[in-house]
């Protein structure tokens, strides 16, 4: 997740007015305090990387990384019938979940498209958060209103009311004790608390985007950097580093969590994805795209999500073909590629059709012209111990 995005590219240039009217974060002045190299992301001023981006990978990877989120949006629904709203709004099963508790599910359309995937938090009876991509926060606070119409329930778009941290990496435990009263051992993988930590106020969940054990810390925009202070200050002594939206990219590719517009679009639905779990057709109320995820069940996906790793140096990036060995047509298309750090080989993920799904299958990408092989291989990359 969700959500949770991430970018390649430099800022691109654009027009004065267009970069005059990109939305800041509450820690942009620590950003460029710390050299970082910014970024236009969804309409976001964000740090894509503050030194070496293999650096902050590792850093996450073997002690802790510190990541400022605020981009991503925050929708709340709330009402006496929040819950059955977003049973009809979404493919999850939301009634279901447990006060301070969490889940990954998905906005789809009438054919059963991806829209958005997101994490919903129940923060009570009858509270809900939505966290949405940046990108696609708008789109999804305008269906959850027009699908909430019926119901009891009330749909807020509160993504101005949050900044929101992360911290990520084996250490995160060890960097937030100190800083709460909180038993951060009594608080589960997909789980959420009210917690103070640093003096702040905060909605601490234990969920990220990077494969690792981690928080992620939602608070007022006005506290934000009070917070981000207190934990670096800690996490100094723990290897923690400030890290970008570059290297999250890198650890949620090994980690083979997709990412919206890459892996997820409207043209492919949860089954393709390798995400039909999350599709909840056992719910007794209908939702939007039922009838067209069922018959997608039934017929079974007509490609599939698979990772692809290469014994070569040269990388494969989203949007280049994936061949077939023998007869150099295309069979499928790369969604996202990159150097892995920990694995210390290029690797990608790709939909493909199932005849060539299976793991230790020869593929081939075409990069630039030239046929680089490529082995099939299963996914997640890496799965931390």
């Amino acid at each position: 997740m969700t959500s949770n995005q991430a970018a390649h590219e430099e800022r691109p240039e654009g027009r004065a007015e267009e970069r005059a009217q990109e939305r800041r974060t509450p820690l942009d002045a620590v950003h460029d305090a710390l050299g970082a190299t910014m970024t236009d992301f969804a309409g976001w001023r964000m740090p894509l990387r503050y030194g070496s981006e293999s650096a902050e990978h590792r850093a996450v990877r073997e002690a802790a990384g510190l990541f400022d989120l605020t981009h991503m949006g925050e929708i709340a629904v709330t009402g006496p019938e929040a819950a059955q709203a977003l049973d009809h709004a979404l493919v999850g099963f939301i009634s279901k979940i447990g006060v301070d508790r969490a889940r990954y599910t998905m906005i789809c359309d009438a054919d059963g498209g991806i829209l958005d995937d997101l994490i919903v938090y129940r923060t009570g009876e009858t509270e809900y958060l939505v966290v949405a991509n940046a990108s696609n926060a708008p789109l999804v606070a305008a269906e959850l209103t027009a699908r909430a119409a019926g119901f009891d329930a009330v749909v807020t778009d509160r993504s101005a009311d949050y900044a929101l941290l992360a911290v990520q990496g084996p250490h995160a435990v060890a960097i937030l004790a100190p800083l709460t009263d909180l038993d951060l051992a009594q608080v589960k993988y997909y789980a959420a608390d009210r917690a103070v930590v640093a003096g702040v106020d905060v909605l601490l969940a234990r969920t990220g985007y990077t494969g690792e054990d981690g928080f992620e810390l939602f608070c007022a925009p006005a506290d934000a950097k009070r917070l981000w202070t207190s934990l670096a200050e800690v996490g100094t002594e723990h290897g923690m580093i400030p890290a970008g939206l570059s290297c999250r990219d890198t650890l949620r590719l090994e980690a083979g969590m997709p990412l919206y517009g890459h892996e997820l679009t409207t043209s492919v639905t949860p089954y393709e994805a390798n995400l039909g779990r999350v599709v909840r057709l056992d719910k007794p109320e209908d939702f939007v795209g039922r009838d067209a995820l069922a018959a997608r069940e039934k017929e079974g996906p007509r490609a599939t999500l698979v990772g692809l790793r290469s014994p070569g140096r040269r990388v494969p990036r989203a949007g280049y073909a994936v061949l077939d060995p023998a007869t150099k047509q295309p069979v499928g298309e790369v969604t996202s590629g990159a150097p892995s750090p920990t694995l210390g080989a290029p690797i990608a993920m790709a939909y493909v059709p199932l005849e060539h799904a299976e793991p230790g299958t020869r593929l081939a990408i075409d990069i630039r012209g030239t046929a680089e092989p490529v082995e099939v291989v299963a996914l997640p990359f890496y799965k931390r111990q």
